[in-house]
């Protein structure tokens, strides 16, 4: 199984390009990472979340991944996401290895809810598809309690954990199931929405690593954050939150999906024009995108 080392560095989940004619755009989705890899993530994440992994077929997936390796062209490492129903979830880690990706991100199945033990067979079945390793969310369909974070952790494919939930006390007892195993190559990051409201948090239960939605749109405004947080300095990190992630959040909590959207849009505002969400998911108004590039002009006048 290759090794999987992220550095200390934000976490990058870029958007997905899409065409006028809604054909994933491979050579902007690879400028996209080009650009950002730039600003020194800790590893991206292509094809998640915010790159819209519920609206892409297998074979969109892996252009997508392998415009992403490209990009970074081996300068941090680069994962694909997988999920939803299995056999999708199959295919797609089968790509991301073919295509050089240094792991996955195991989303939680499609729709339905199945038992603890059931999520534990879920990802065995990712995990048997590929040699790559797996880190796995912790969200929605896919909650996972002590016990079984205990049995994942049994499979030293499985090294690493992201915690979409919030519930602090649960995270640490993740944290300390991976001690007690003497796991300590396991990776913990923080994958909230807007993860930099609740990092301070999360770092001090023992997960530093955290996601940043804004390191897509705004690498220079994540960044400076993330310093902040590292050197301690309480005076910069308040400017941001108060100034800027707090009514982004706001914004952000207006319409549904737009955590994605949002993004997506911030992106075009810098001037790549990756196109728009895929349905269900709708994009800002005009009103809503003009008050989203005042925020982050705002942001970069608090840096």
């Amino acid at each position: 199984m290759p090794e999987l080392t992220i550095p200390d560095r934000v976490l990058f989940f870029p958007v997905t390009a899409f065409d006028a004619a809604d054909r994933v755009d491979a050579e902007l989705v690879e400028q996209h990472v080009a650009e950002r890899v730039q600003h020194r993530p800790g590893a991206v994440f292509a094809a998640c979340g915010t790159g819209e992994f519920h609206a892409l077929s297998s074979a969109e997936y892996a252009v997508v991944v392998e415009a992403a390796v490209r990009g970074a062209n081996g300068a941090v490492p680069v994962l694909g996401g997988c999920g939803g129903p299995l056999g999708h979830a199959i295919e797609c880690a089968r790509a991301a290895e073919r295509l050089g990706a240094a792991g996955l991100l195991v989303m939680p199945p499609y729709l339905v809810r199945g038992p603890q033990q059931g999520l534990v067979d879920y990802i065995e079945r990712i995990c048997a598809a590929t040699e790559l390793p797996l880190i796995v969310y912790h969200r929605g369909a896919s909650t996972f309690d002590p016990a079984v974070v205990r049995a994942l952790l049994r499979n030293p494919q499985v090294v690493g954990i992201k915690d979409g939930v919030g519930d602090l006390a649960l995270a640490q007892q993740f944290v300390r199931e991976a001690a007690q195993a003497g796991r300590d190559d396991v990776l913990f990051f923080n994958g909230l929405l807007t993860a930099e409201m609740t990092q301070a948090a999360y770092t001090a239960i023992g997960v530093p690593l955290y996601s940043s939605a804004t390191f897509a749109m705004a690498p220079d405004i994540s960044v400076a954050f993330f310093e902040a947080l590292r050197s301690g300095d309480l005076a910069a990190q308040h400017r941001l939150l108060d100034g800027f992630y707090t009514p982004l959040i706001a914004l952000r909590d207006e319409t549904p999906g737009f955590a994605v959207a949002l993004v997506k849009a911030g992106v075009r505002a810098g001037g790549l024009p990756v196109g728009p969400v895929r349905a269900p998911l709708t994009d800002p108004t005009t009103e809503q995108t003009a008050r989203l590039e005042q925020l982050l002009a705002s942001g970069r006048e608090l840096i």
